[in-house]
């Protein structure tokens, strides 16, 4: 089954629910063919940005454009109806409706559509054949299980062959393990047609496998944009670190910056760490505020002599260990400080080091698992806009 291909094209994008400003001007963009993933906390604006872009919600100005078409501007007083945006949606809650079974329901938008009732069969069958759900073609929708209701309302979302399929955190509802065969099915026929997809997901672990590009959204602002890995290892302010996993978390200011390295100074902790410049994920000189982040697996406990080499090493002393079952946790003070490192349960039994509650430690992290991260604020106390905040191309 050929699909068409288009871009996304989304400009200064506003929206306000009364009072409430959802979406703060977002500009954002999708190439043909791109699988991107809006992530974020509940009511960060992403479910509203997709249904902008369905046309389900009116933005409060802005413009959108699908492929070729305009589809939304306010300054043209451009609105196209939802129904001829050419988009394909697959929706949290399923949307399935009782009365009609699995080969109905997915005949339903080719009938709107008016297209001929051989070639509509035709397309349906094919697209059941597609999702695994050819036997189940005469069964009422809703008498299936979760995971076969979301591929009947995938499998309706892809029959018509849309430009755009937008999905709105459509495994929500769905068990660990009906979650991880679902999201493989999306992928698989993601790079099977090809479709231009845009995805809205609280769940980092979904955005990593499904997306070529993520954006993380906060309060309507669009935080950082980069692929799953430079989403994972170098975020570039506080509250995408924070939401990709970095627990620890020590404020401070930079005492020192030349070709190479960078000197911080760590204000809990009462200690200068020099670090490679390539652990700065933005732009901060001498006197400047930033936040040294790493997470909880990637540090390192060492008793006896400060470790060797390089990267960031700091004294402390055992707090308490949390047994978690496949790994321990131990909470390290270091000066005013409380660090989390996680160790598994393998490593702690091969070591025959004193770490219990009291223990005198050093807490070790490789440079490259470090990354220090600038905290510019404007004067409301916002995060400072960050370049990928004016334009996100994705």
């Amino acid at each position: 089954m050929e699909f068409p291909l288009s871009s996304v094209s989304v400009r200064n994008l506003e929206k306000r629910f009364g009072d409430y400003h959802a979406i703060r001007g977002a500009d954002l963009s999708a190439a043909d063919g791109e699988f991107v993933t809006l992530l974020g906390e509940s009511g960060c604006g992403k479910t509203t940005t997709l249904r902008c872009l369905a046309g389900l919600e009116t933005p409060s100005s802005g413009r959108i454009s699908i492929g070729d078409h305009l589809v939304y501007d306010s300054a043209e007083r451009i609105d196209v109806q939802p129904e001829r945006r050419r988009t394909g949606m697959v929706f949290q809650s399923y949307a399935l409706w009782p009365h009609l079974t699995v080969l109905e329901t997915i005949l339903y938008p080719l009938r709107r559509r008016k297209v001929a009732k051989p070639e509509a069969l035709r397309r349906a069958q094919e697209i059941l054949q597609t999702v695994g759900l050819d036997h189940l073609a005469t069964r009422p929708a809703t008498s299936l299980s979760g995971g076969q209701q979301q591929r009947v309302a995938l499998a309706r979302a892809l029959v018509s062959r849309p430009e755009l399929i937008l999905y709105d955190e459509p495994l929500s509802n769905l068990d660990p393990s009906l979650r991880r065969q679902v999201r493989d099915e999306i992928l698989r026929m993601h790079r099977d047609n090809g479709t231009t997809s845009i995805y809205v997901t609280h769940d980092l672990e979904e955005a990593m496998h499904l997306s070529d590009r993520i954006i993380v959204m906060q309060s309507g602002l669009l935080e950082q944009t980069g692929t799953p890995a430079e989403i994972f290892a170098k975020p570039t302010n506080e509250f995408v670190a924070k939401f990709v996993g970095f627990e620890n978390l020590l404020k401070g200011s930079v005492s020192a910056s030349y070709a190479d390295a960078i000197t911080v100074h760590l204000d809990e902790a009462g200690v200068d760490v020099s670090l490679p410049k390539e652990t700065l994920t933005g732009a901060a000189g001498p006197g400047e505020e930033v936040v040294l982040a790493f997470r909880s697996a990637n540090a390192e406990i060492v008793s006896g002599e400060a470790p060797r080499g390089t990267g960031l090493r700091l004294p402390g002393t055992v707090e308490r260990v949390d047994f978690l079952g496949s790994r321990n946790e131990f909470r390290i003070l270091t000066g005013t400080a409380t660090l989390r490192v996680a160790e598994s349960e393998r490593d702690y039994r091969r070591q025959s080091l004193r770490r219990e509650a009291g223990a005198d430690v050093w807490l070790h992290v490789d440079a490259e698992l470090c990354s220090v991260i600038p905290t510019g604020r404007g004067s409301d106390g916002a995060v400072a806009p960050a370049p990928e905040m004016v334009e996100v191309a994705v």
